[in-house]
Order: C-alpha cells, then sequence, then structure tokens
C-alpha cells in the first residue's frame, strides 16, 4: 500500500492528499509569489495583472469611449486570465482521474517554466503583441489566473492568492462578529471564525511581503527576479512530481502501433 498521508515538508506541499494546514502552508506561499510577480511586474510593464475586476471595469470605459484598441488590450488580459485558470483544470482533472499524486504540481510547474521564459526573455517581449499589449502582460495575466485556479481547487474555494479584495472583505466580516456584542446565550449568538480570521490575515501579509520583495527585486535585477520564484515553485512541487516519475505514471501512456 503506498503511503497517503499528508506530507508536511515543503516539497510535498502540492500533494493531492490534504490537510488543512497543508493548504495554509502551500496558500502563503503563492501568495507571496503572486505578490511578487504582481507588483515586480508592474515595474516591468507598468501594469497589474491579478485585478480582472479593473480590467473588465477598464474594459467597459473603454468601450463606452470609442477607444477600440485599449478595449482589445483589456480583452485580451482578462482572455489571457481566463486562460490560464482553464488550463489548471484541464490539468489538474487529468491527473486527478488518473490517480496522480502531482495534479496540483503541474500547473505550479508550468508557471515555473513560464517565470523562466519571462525572466530571461521579457525584455524582449516588451512590444510584440498587436492593439498596444506587450507579451509580457498577457504572459503574467495567463500565470496569475493559472496560480489562482490551483489553490482554489485545492481548498475547496477557501483560499485565493490573487484576490486580496476577498481576502480583506472576508477579514472586515469576521472583525466585525467579533465586535459584535451577543447579549445573552442564544444559540443563534454571532461568533467570529478565529481560524479563517488568521488564515486569511496571514494570506494579505504574505501576498504584501512578496509584493514589497518583487517591487525591491525588479526595481534593481528587472526581469531575472522572477527566476527564483520559478525556483521556489519548483520546489514545492518535487515530491509529487518525482513519486509520479518514479512510479512511471509522468506523462500519458503510448499506446503501441
Amino acid at each position: 500500500m503506498p503511503d497517503t498521508r499528508p506530507r508536511h515538508v515543503v516539497h510535498w506541499w502540492t500533494d493531492v492528499h490534504r490537510s488543512p494546514s497543508a493548504n495554509w502552508r502551500l496558500g502563503a506561499t503563492l501568495s507571496a509569489v503572486a505578490g511578487a510577480a504582481n507588483a515586480g511586474g508592474f515595474l516591468a510593464v507598468g501594469q497589474y495583472t491579478s485585478h480582472m475586476t479593473g480590467l473588465v471595469s477598464s474594459l467597459a470605459d473603454h468601450l463606452v469611449l470609442g477607444e477600440l484598441a485599449a478595449a482589445l488590450a483589456a480583452l485580451a488580459a482578462v482572455a489571457a486570465f481566463l486562460g490560464g485558470a482553464m488550463t489548471t483544470a484541464l490539468m489538474v482533472n487529468w491527473a486527478l482521474r488518473r490517480s496522480l499524486r502531482s495534479a496540483y504540481a503541474r500547473p505550479l510547474v508550468l508557471e515555473a517554466v513560464l517565470l523562466v521564459a519571462f525572466g530571461l526573455a521579457g525584455a524582449s517581449w516588451q512590444e510584440r503583441v498587436g492593439f498596444h499589449v506587450p507579451l509580457t502582460v498577457l504572459l503574467l495575466c495567463y500565470l496569475m489566473g493559472l496560480q489562482n485556479a490551483v489553490v482554489t481547487k485545492i481548498s475547496n474555494a477557501e483560499i485565493r492568492t490573487t484576490h486580496v479584495t476577498g481576502l480583506i472583505t472576508d477579514i472586515g466580516i469576521e472583525l466585525g462578529k467579533m465586535a459584535y456584542i451577543n447579549r445573552s446565550q442564544a444559540p443563534n449568538r454571532v461568533v467570529a471564525n478565529r481560524r479563517k480570521l488568521r488564515v486569511h490575515l496571514s494570506l494579505v501579509a504574505a501576498f504584501a511581503t512578496g509584493a514589497m520583495a518583487g517591487a525591491w527585486g525588479f526595481a534593481h535585477w528587472g526581469f531575472v527576479t522572477s527566476l527564483p520564484l520559478a525556483a521556489l515553485l519548483c520546489v514545492v512541487s518535487a515530491g509529487p512530481l518525482m513519486h509520479d516519475l518514479r512510479q512511471g505514471k509522468f506523462a500519458p501512456p503510448v499506446n503501441p502501433g
């Protein structure tokens, strides 16, 4: 019988056998990566790439003002984020149906590969797409969708790594519950979910810490700052990937003939 217990060392954080603590560790790590890529990417390309609310609002504004090129640029960014989330769903569901332990690790490895490409060639991609949107913007939007969908599926939508608006909203709700004064011991007392509050506070803190690190790195080192982020993603994905590789399950089977 294979060992299916949840693993708590860093290179097993993406295993399919999960626990709430493993979800939190992976969520905090990926929030930091998202913050670094988002803030650092802003310095590199002049645009935040995980803020879909702003992009959809921008799309509507530009359409109303008749600015078709800018509207197409916003639409392309939204489509890239959507494509990343779709890619994660396809990869994870394919692997889960085959009982692979690397189901959640695979999209993160793809993200790591694309971050390496971004770090090594990002500067030369700055103007390589039409309607005033650089390829680097589309790549970062795709990466944000890819990553956010991984943690959303792992945690059953409890944790999201790029949706800070939702996290802060939930923090406000729980703080409001804490501030509520219950005047009786009735069964319908208002009680804050302190665990949820701690998790969401830590995710926001991780995102902010990653954002500061990413902004500093991109300001001083440029595009190569994405390489340590890629390395971190490979570390947290290594255990399940190596397990499936040793079992001969890393790639789809080849049908002879």
